[in-house]
C-alpha cells in the first residue's frame, strides 16, 4: 500500500508540474513570437537596423573601399586641382564625419539586438529547466517500475520458495 499511496502521489504531483510546464511552454511562445516580429519598432530602431546591416556589408566594404582609392589617386594625381589642397585632410574629415554618425546607429541596433538574444537565453534557460524536471520525472517513473518489478518479484520468489517447500 506505501508504493500505491507513493504512486498517487507522484503521478499528482507530476500532473501539476506538466500542467505549469505547458503554461510556461505557451507564454514562451508568445515571448519568442513577439521576439521575432519586428512590426513594433519604433522608426529610429529601423533606421539603425537598416545603417547597422548596410554597414557592416561587404558591398558597403567595397563600395567604400573603391571610393576611397579613387579618391586617393584623383587627389594624388592633381585631376582635380583645389580640391583638397592638403592632402587627406577632407578625406579625413568625411571619415570622421561618417564615423560620428555611424557609431551610433550601430550601438542602437547592437543594444535592441542584445535585448533580443538576452530574451531569447532567458527562453532557453526555460526550456532546458523544463527538460530538466522532464528528464527527472522519466527517473522517477523508471526508479518507481523498478521498485514495483523488485517487489513483484521478491514475491514471486517467495511464492515458489513455498511451493518447493511444500512439494518437498
Amino acid at each position: 500500500m506505501d508504493i500505491a499511496a507513493n504512486s498517487n502521489q507522484t503521478a499528482e504531483t507530476e500532473a501539476d508540474l506538466l500542467e505549469k510546464l505547458r503554461v510556461a511552454r505557451s507564454a514562451l511562445r508568445e515571448q519568442s513570437e513577439e521576439a521575432q516580429h519586428c512590426a513594433n519598432l519604433t522608426p529610429g530602431q529601423k533606421i539603425a537596423d537598416t545603417v547597422a546591416s548596410t554597414m557592416g556589408s561587404w558591398r558597403f566594404i567595397i563600395i567604400q573601399s573603391i571610393f576611397l582609392l579613387i579618391w586617393i589617386i584623383l587627389n594624388l594625381t592633381h585631376v582635380i586641382t583645389a580640391w583638397d589642397p592638403y592632402p587627406f585632410i577632407l578625406l579625413n574629415l568625411a571619415l570622421s564625419f561618417q564615423a560620428a554618425y555611424a557609431a551610433p546607429f550601430i550601438m542602437m541596433s547592437q543594444n535592441r539586438q542584445q535585448d533580443i538574444d538576452r530574451l531569447e537565453a532567458k527562453n532557453d534557460y526555460q526550456v532546458n529547466v523544463k527538460a530538466e524536471l522532464e528528464i527527472e520525472l522519466l527517473h522517477e517513473k523508471i526508479d518507481q517500475l523498478r521498485e514495483t518489478e523488485v517487489m513483484q518479484l521478491t514475491k514471486a520468489v517467495s511464492e515458489l520458495t513455498e511451493l518447493l517447500a511444500k512439494k518437498s
